[in-house]
């Protein structure tokens, strides 16, 4: 007889929770950091551009579905490789001085965006205009903790008293970034070691303590 909508659940009616399917697979640890690899390895011979997800499934020696399971777009699977190899070059400077602080922090930056690191930010932000649920994850993945990182940098320094008191922190971030990110994208001038200091003057003579 069929259950009625008063028939006790067994175990041959498994509840709703139970049943759902579970998307894809879990990963194989050797698979995912192949394919990372291989991504990373592309970006570096081929830039952004060039990487697809046929490349980067024959480099790794997997097949496409494998990363489709785990990745929804070629931007997804980029910005975690990216962010993966990135997180290990972010330390958070503490010199005991804002200046050399944040010298430090965008000297490295801007050095780093030199190499594969420039085409590929370029590449995902161009992605992340078109799709707002990317931008959403690039945000959170790659873009805040380098806003926190500059923000905790910043509040030492109103504590010890090298700003104002009533300096604006999260305007002093956004002029900081804003100027790395209008170099990376428009490409008219040099990011390199020269204007990260101009600019790091620049900000902190307009928050001075007066």
């Amino acid at each position: 007889m069929a259950p009625t909508a008063n028939t006790p659940k067994t175990a041959e009616q498994p509840a709703d929770a139970d049943s759902r399917p579970v998307r894809g697979r879990p990963r194989s640890e050797d698979s995912h950091e192949a394919i990372l690899d291989a991504v990373l390895e592309l970006l570096d011979r081929e830039g952004y551009g060039a990487v697809t997800i046929e490349g980067v499934a024959r480099q790794a020696g997997v097949g496409k579905q494998t990363i489709y399971r785990w990745w929804k777009s070629k931007a997804e699977l980029v910005l975690e490789a990216y962010a993966n190899h990135a997180a290990s070059k972010l330390p958070v400077p503490d010199k005991g001085n804002l200046r050399a602080d944040l010298e430090w922090f965008f000297c490295g930056a801007f050095k780093r965006l030199t190499d594969i690191s420039g085409p590929t930010m370029r590449g995902l932000m161009a992605d992340a205009v078109y799709d707002a649920e990317f931008l959403e994850i690039l945000r959170e993945v790659l873009i805040a903790k380098r806003r926190v990182a500059v923000h905790q940098v910043l509040e030492r320094g109103r504590t010890r008293g090298e700003l104002r008191a009533d300096a604006d922190l999260h305007v002093m971030t956004d002029l900081l970034f804003g100027a790395l990110w209008y170099r990376l994208l428009v490409q008219h001038a040099k990011l390199d070691a020269r204007f990260a200091k101009q600019l790091v003057a620049s900000v902190l003579e307009g928050f001075a303590p007066r």
